[in-house]
């Protein structure tokens, strides 16, 4: 016997018109694929498949079912055998077990539990006096009482017990509702409370609808903003997308998917009649949410915000996609709007408008790359292909692939054949180079390095004599990029949390040099949001805990933690650091001279990347007495 939810899982993932497809030669007419009848030998379209209902029916013969109906008649195969061959089509494992002893699905009381919260914080938000903080907020959010029942939005109040003797009332006791996430236990507490305090809840489901987790919004100044349930047995955040329940069958209706970063961003442009729209929990999409869309549509629109953050989510998601053959769309809002504020103020018709003016992934970044001025010589164009190449790279696609290379070989005036030699056909996925990306301004001018006091001499080659394109050339000095950068930034990250998650993204805490200043910021980045410094503290050694009382005594945050962009430009640094000493202990151990004028240009244009990252400040010169 094959369980309900895996039936589910693969009929929800099945292309009906690419599985009859391979039986049937169909052709697109509106909504719906027509072709000859298979049954009845028909030669005229009177076959219609629909995409949006999975499902296909014969208006001579009345044939029609779903895909494991097509599949048993069509290749006489039993109900256990169809599903299993629809499984094998969309890559789900399907198991047929022995009838004597039905399977129990060992996560039904979780999802009952979840079920259980869910209809609480419902009944929170309608009470009279509970809920009004909470639905004022909404109500300004511009949602009404139809769309909080729509979308399941509720309440959960600032009484840390509440939740918990309800669902004890129910029946469920504190190991379920701690496997679940709705409970949390603290260190040295002997009590467990409820996670979600004094936020607006979202509840979120699983891609066949089972609820799996919460999203929590503050309401006011509380951090984080959102705080979602953690990971469970349930709910993988990296494979879950909100919305994708309700939003799977809208995708194969409009053969694409919109992608967007919020909540409420993915229910406004529900709400507008746009519903094929999802949202990751997190920043940028995973590799298993890339994977999961892509079932449902081939081409994707990144609707993500237009401030910095919002750009590299786009670029890191749209290659996630690339990965996946998917055809990458990338939509511009106006500066300063998200899809929310943009639909209320504008409606659909606008929003529609915005979607049609939407340019290949690839096409946008090259597209910042001109308006930068990053073509503008031939220094800055190689580094502005080196900033391109895993776009290329990541698209597994190949006629995608051939035609990023033409845009490429176009824009550069580079040959081809040459740009093709750095994009291998096969391997690992490749990471952005690690410095600044699309988002950053204009490329600063390069110098023209002179000498210095103190600067080193020119690499002279044998003989004494200099390399050919080095005569005129002085090494900078090096700017310093020491331990205070790591102190800067756990300071930063004692002040708002989200600031460990955002350096994560570009220096993991094993980059961190010391040993202390890298516990704390491994802990602070995995530590539930809502627990305070006390509850940190006690995970933390003896030496780190020195450094902890050192970093919040006194007037516990300082300016030097809060420049953010500086102290992730000199971690930039000592990555280039490391490459610049690595290229000297190369230079040793050569007598080619040809490798070493090529170390040597590799060389000075580290040097001078690193110039630009941290200008050289003068001295300051004590005053006259």
């Amino acid at each position: 016997m094959i369980p309900d939810e895996i039936v589910e899982q693969v009929r929800s993932a099945a292309d009906i018109v690419e599985i009859v497809g391979e039986f049937v030669p169909l052709r697109r007419s509106g909504g719906t694929w027509r072709g000859p009848c298979p049954f009845h030998q028909g030669k005229n379209p009177n076959f219609s498949v629909s995409p949006s209902h999975g499902s296909y029916h014969c208006f001579v013969c009345q044939e029609s079912g779903d895909v494991f109906t097509f599949v048993r008649k069509r290749l006489g195969l039993d109900w256990p055998a169809a599903v299993k061959y629809v499984g094998e089509k969309v890559g789900i494992e399907v198991i047929d077990t022995p009838r004597r002893a039905p399977m129990q699905d060992p996560n039904a009381p979780n999802h009952e539990a979840l079920a259980a919260a869910a209809e609480w914080f419902q009944q929170q938000l309608l009470d009279e006096q509970a809920g009004r903080e909470a639905r004022a907020y909404l109500a300004q959010r511009g949602l009404d009482a139809a769309a909080w029942q729509r979308f399941g939005l509720g309440f959960a109040p600032r009484d840390a017990q509440a939740l918990r003797r309800y669902l004890h009332s129910l029946g469920y006791d504190d190991a379920r509702l701690l496997e679940a996430g709705l409970l949390a236990l603290r260190e040295g507490e002997t009590e467990p409370r409820g996670r979600f305090r004094g936020r607006v809840m979202f509840p979120i489901h699983d891609e066949i609808g089972r609820p799996v987790g919460f999203g929590g919004r503050a309401m006011g100044d509380d951090q984080p903003k959102y705080l979602n349930s953690p990971e469970s047995p349930v709910f993988q955040k990296r494979r879950t997308l909100y919305g994708l329940h309700t939003a799977k069958q809208a995708m194969r209706r409009a053969e694409r998917a919109i992608v967007v970063e919020g909540y409420l961003d993915a229910i406004r442009l529900t709400l507008a009649g746009i519903e094929e729209v999802v949202a990751p929990l997190g920043t940028a999409l995973t590799e298993e949410q890339a994977r999961l869309l892509v079932r449902y549509a081939s081409e994707i629109f990144l609707l993500y915000d237009s401030d910095e953050a919002g750009q590299k989510a786009t670029f890191r998601s749209g290659m996630e996609l690339l990965r996946e053959k998917a055809a990458v769309r990338v939509v511009s809002l106006p500066d300063g709007e998200d899809p929310d504020s943009f639909v209320r103020a504008q409606g659909r018709a606008a929003m529609e408008a915005q979607l049609s003016q939407a340019i290949d992934v690839f096409d946008r970044q090259v597209q910042l790359l001109e308006r930068r001025g990053w073509f503008s010589d031939l220094r800055r164009s190689r580094r502005a292909v080196d900033k391109l190449l895993p776009t290329i790279r990541a698209a597994s696609d190949p006629l995608t692939r051939d035609l990023y290379l033409a845009r490429l070989a176009d824009v550069t005036g580079l040959d081809k054949a040459a740009l093709q030699a750095e994009t291998p056909e096969s391997g690992p996925p490749e990471a952005p180079p690690p410095e600044r990306g699309f988002e950053e301004g204009p490329p600063a001018p390069l110098p023209e390095p002179a000498p210095e006091p103190g600067a080193r001499a020119p690499w002279k080659g044998r003989r004494g004599k200099q390399g050919p394109e080095w005569k005129a050339t002085a090494i900078p000095p090096r700017p310093r990029t020491d331990e205070p950068v790591e102190r800067a930034l756990v300071r930063a990250m004692l002040l708002e949390r989200g600031v460990a998650e955002r350096v994560a993204e570009r220096h993991p805490p094993a980059s961190f040099r010391s040993a202390s200043y890298r516990e704390l910021f491994d802990v602070l980045l995995n530590a539930p949001f809502d627990e305070d410094l006390e509850q940190i503290a006690m995970r933390l050694s003896e030496e780190s805990l020195r450094v902890l009382r050192d970093l919040t005594e006194g007037s516990p945050f300082l300016p030097e933690g809060a420049d953010i962009a500086l102290s992730l430009d000199k971690l930039d640094a000592r990555v280039l650091e490391r490459r610049i000493d690595a290229i000297l202990d190369a230079m040793l151990r050569t007598d080619d001279r040809t490798e070493k004028d090529a170390l040597m240009r590799e060389r000075l244009e580290l040097e001078l990347e690193l110039r630009r990252l941290l200008p050289i400040r003068s001295p300051r010169t004590k005053p006259r007495r």
